[in-house]
């Protein structure tokens, strides 16, 4: 090969690995945007169903319940047939899913769609992540790590500057359809499959440990103590997310008595504090290795509770928003290069993807649990009370666990785990 072809070639693959790292990251971005879009019309939903808040909040958690079942179905294709083609059904999938949300006549319909969201929710994050970090430099692993995880705090406040620029107005003039309008929004990730048909390669790590069937089936069960070390602390960083996200908005509205567009304001600026916190805790990582930011991450993340739920005026509110998302996030942020450089390389497409998506399942009733002890007590002291108890867990059990920092994903660059 001349050296015209090689720069040739080697531009290329560059170019593929940006295409690939951008397409994980606006699937998770697009799939968290609808995923949020429920958390601030809770009340809307609640009241057009003739439902309580907390049942409408259980909603949220039934979407977390069925993403091991989305996690298995596009995992096992994605390591059978390749990442493309799952990412983009899986894109499509969700997206539909969520305009229907918007059609729904009645409150079981509605429980029906958001337990079909949760399979599309679920099978996105294990491809996506698994497409993006095989065609990445394991050098820059950790940083892209972050920006791909850090697509969801995007969907969030994307989703909350829809709220604020489309709902808000919509409302005013139509009270009973604005929430329905914010739904049929999510059909427009389906554009996103475009994309990677046209711009995105199968990855050569794929190609290179793809086994067949019955050797697949077999072999995954070797490796099953890892896989329940994964499940174990995925649930405890799921605890963490969920509980600090998802009822934020309602918290802000019904106990501090802040406006929509006030309370959008301040997700957002909380989610600008969770992508700078995925990004720098991403590139820590890099350098001082994955269990060391993580367990940094979720002790600092501790420190700033009184202040992200007990902070006296809307300043100080939005320090504390800001500091707990960059912290929380921080720590996520590390998680795609982190389980994906455990996971056995045969199975990249299907263990760490389900192993996230169980731990997701498995905290379904945060949404419920801290609006029922909100009736008892009040949604700061709820929230600050898991927080401060799933922190400490995810640094106690990352601490104990395993790491494989930088970790070759090609049999090019030398020996792999298996």
């Amino acid at each position: 090969m001349n050296r015209s072809t090689s720069l040739a070639a080697s531009a290329e693959e560059r170019a593929n690995q940006r295409n690939a790292v951008l397409a994980g990251f606006l699937g998770w971005t697009l799939d968290a945007f609808d995923f949020f879009v429920l958390t601030f019309v809770i009340q809307d939903v609640a009241n057009a169903f003739g439902r309580t808040r907390a049942d409408i909040a259980w909603t949220v958690g039934l979407a977390l319940i069925t993403r091991p079942v989305g996690a298995v179905i596009f995992g096992l294709i994605a390591d059978r047939y390749g990442r493309r083609i799952p990412l983009m059904l899986n894109v499509i999938f969700y997206a539909i899913i969520s305009v229907l949300c918007g059609f729904a006549p009645n409150y079981m319909t509605f429980v029906v769609l958001r337990l079909l969201f949760g399979i599309g929710m679920g099978g996105e994050w294990g491809v996506g992540a698994s497409l993006a970090l095989e065609s990445a430099s394991p050098r820059l692993r950790g940083l892209l790590s972050g920006l791909l995880q850090e697509g969801y705090a995007l969907g969030n406040l994307l989703a909350a500057l829809a709220f604020r620029l489309i709902y808000v107005p919509v409302h005013a003039a139509n009270p009973e359809s604005a929430w329905r309008v914010m739904f049929f929004i999510g059909g427009l990730p389906a554009l996103l499959s475009l994309f990677i048909r046209a711009r995105v390669k199968e990855s050569e790590a794929w190609h290179e440990h793809r086994v067949d069937w019955h050797t697949y089936r077999t072999g995954i069960w070797k490796h099953w103590p890892r896989f329940l070390y994964l499940v174990l602390m995925m649930t405890m960083m799921a605890f963490m997310s969920h509980g600090t996200q998802d009822m934020y908005p309602t918290f802000l509205q019904h106990e501090r008595g802040y406006s929509p567009s006030d309370t959008a304001s301040l997700t957002m600026i909380t989610n600008v504090g969770a992508i700078l916190g995925g990004l720098a805790f991403g590139w820590y990582s890099d350098r001082s290795g994955r269990r060391r930011a993580m367990i940094t991450s979720a002790l600092f993340g501790m420190l700033v509770i009184p202040l992200w739920v007990l902070a006296p005026g809307t300043a100080l509110i939005a320090i504390g928003g800001f500091l707990i998302q960059f912290f929380v996030q921080g720590c996520w942020g590390v998680i795609p290069a982190h389980i994906n450089e455990l996971s056995p390389p045969r199975y990249r497409g299907f263990f760490p993807g389900f192993a996230y998506q169980l731990g997701a399942a498995l905290t379904a009733g945060i949404p419920w649990l801290e609006t029922t002890l909100a009736e008892h007590f009040t949604y700061g002291q709820a929230m600050a009370g898991v927080a401060v108890t799933v922190m400490l867990g995810v640094a106690t059990v990352t601490f104990f666990g395993p790491e494989a920092h930088r970790v070759s994903f090609r049999k090019a660059d030398g020996p792999a785990p298996t």
